[in-house]
């Protein structure tokens, strides 16, 4: 009998206290309920996390504490407050770390540069800048990117055009720059990208893997290792496109460590330099699963935060034909007045094999627009630290050590106290200076390319693939989105597009 009469006091009193917070929750930010947090609103809203993310970001001036689940140790602090993002990531750097949890859920990065800390981050990152600061890099790249855009991108855009095809833009970027990121890494010629668009499974475990690691960040670490180790549902799904990844980054390295000894065989006297610049090179005394992991981390770098950049850009251009127009007068004019009487692709390439210093200098407008597409779009959406010890951010928040802090860059993109009355809309022209200049933002009101000590080292790369892409396609072909798309971001680590991005080419003559 006490039993039931403490089982009803108990109850009474739990429906009382969700009544007493249901009405109380003026701000109509998600509710605290007991036991479960707020987690009822999060799976409530998974299908639209990133509209959910604007919502609760606007109503609780740009920084939320997220309550989880009792003792899973799931709250996180959603903050996108360029001040907060300042104090973390550059001023107070040393404090914030992307701790154990981070290393759990991203174990496929084993110990990249994304990952490490340390020591061993401070190795790959100066690694890393011996590989883009080679005296050679920009050349051979730019090489590079004009080959794959000359042989492999053009032929399919031509091929669409001629029969009338629909291509999807999102697939094909992404094989365009998973095929210039084997090359550049591995010296190794994928070839996904010709005229019959062949399966490549290691890009869709790319995929793949990248849907899982966002439903483990909003799963009780738990609850997805026990999911692992009943090898069901998603995390299945992980470990066959892990085993798919592997099964391919291995073989590369297998092969390039052929070529390198038959290269010392046949040349006994000569040293082998950076040659295709490609780290297997540069890490040729390291293990192979330090390579793989090394590899990996810039296969994400190179190929997936670059094609779903340009495919949000071709997405926002085809939107606003303005400013498509403008970026292709000021493509034709910039090499009209390299004395390029025409515009045609042997001309582009030689022009941007040869000029495209002093060109991109002048595509201010471009710049401007691929700015505007990563500003709305960033290809990296949410980015985590922990703090060390306890912290005061400059909002007025209180931080404790293992408390998860998370920037939102999308809802970031979207607040009028950050980026003005217009911030929803296309304006590459919020990028120019009076002067005509390009206006430079500081890296903790555009973080698209990370802040402080961790910031992008391939930043001038990925722009000069998507202006060369952007330059082949704007000023040799219309394209037309179908009708009845639904384009809306995927539910992912990386900003994909849920759908892809279909369109009809045709070729127009300039």
């Amino acid at each position: 009998m006490e039993f039931l009469n403490l089982f009803l006091l108990t109850f009474i009193f739990t429906m009382l206290l969700f009544c007493y917070t249901f009405r109380n929750n003026k701000n109509n930010v998600p509710t605290n309920w007991p036991f479960v947090g707020m987690l009822l609103a999060i799976l409530k809203n998974l299908h639209r996390v990133h509209d959910f993310c604007i919502e609760i970001t606007e109503r609780s001036d740009l920084s939320f504490l997220l309550k989880g689940p009792w003792y899973t140790s799931m709250d996180l602090f959603i903050t996108s407050d360029p001040r907060n993002i300042h104090h973390v990531l550059s001023k107070n750097y040393s404090n914030y770390q992307k701790g154990d949890k981070y290393n759990e859920i991203f174990d496929v990065l084993g110990d990249g540069i994304f990952s490490s800390k340390g020591e061993l981050w401070k190795y790959h990152r100066r690694m890393a800048q011996t590989f883009v600061g080679h005296p050679q890099f920009h050349q051979i790249l730019l090489e590079n990117i004009c080959t794959k855009v000359e042989t492999g991108l053009i032929p399919v855009l031509n091929h669409a055009s001629k029969h009338g095809l629909v291509l999807d833009f999102q697939d094909l970027f992404e094989r365009f720059t998973l095929d210039n990121i084997c090359s550049l890494t591995m010296g190794y010629e994928l070839g996904s990208l010709c005229v019959d668009l062949p399966s490549v499974p290691f890009s869709k475990a790319f995929d793949d893997i990248m849907e899982v690691l966002f439903y483990r960040h909003i799963i009780p670490v738990s609850v997805w290792k026990f999911i692992r180790w009943l090898g069901v549902g998603k995390e299945r799904k992980y470990k066959k496109a892990r085993e798919t990844l592997d099964k391919f980054i291995y073989n590369c390295i297998a092969k390039k460590h052929e070529s390198m000894k038959q290269f010392v065989s046949t040349n006994p006297n000569d040293e082998q330099d950076i040659g295709g610049v490609d780290l297997s090179v540069l890490y040729k005394d390291k293990e192979d699963k330090f390579l793989r992991d090394t590899i990996f981390n810039f296969f994400i770098a190179g190929r997936d935060t670059t094609s779903t950049s340009l495919s949000w850009f071709f997405y926002l251009i085809s939107k606003n034909p303005q400013a498509q127009s403008k970026i292709r007068q000021e493509l034709m004019s910039t090499m009209k007045a390299n004395e390029n009487d025409n515009c045609n692709m042997n001309k582009l390439y030689d022009f941007t094999r040869n000029n495209f210093k002093e060109t991109s200098d002048k595509l201010v407008y471009l710049h401007g627009a691929l700015c505007e597409a990563l500003r709305l779009y960033p290809p990296v959406v949410f980015q985590s630290k922990y703090p060390i010890e306890t912290d005061i951010l400059p909002s007025g928040h209180k931080v404790e050590p293992h408390m998860q802090i998370i920037f939102n860059l999308y809802a970031m993109a979207r607040m009028k106290s950050i980026w003005g009355e217009d911030c929803c809309e296309f304006k590459p022209e919020r990028w120019i200076s009076p002067q005509g200049k390009i206006r430079h933002e500081p890296s903790y009101k555009f973080s698209a390319f990370g802040a402080g000590p961790r910031s992008c080292v391939g930043k001038d790369m990925a722009f000069i693939q998507m202006k060369v892409v952007a330059a082949a396609i704007i000023l040799n072909y219309e394209f037309r989105p179908l009708e009845g798309q639904f384009i809306v971001p995927e539910t992912s680590i990386i900003l994909r597009m849920k759908n892809g991005l279909k369109v009809k080419m045709s070729k127009i003559s300039l």
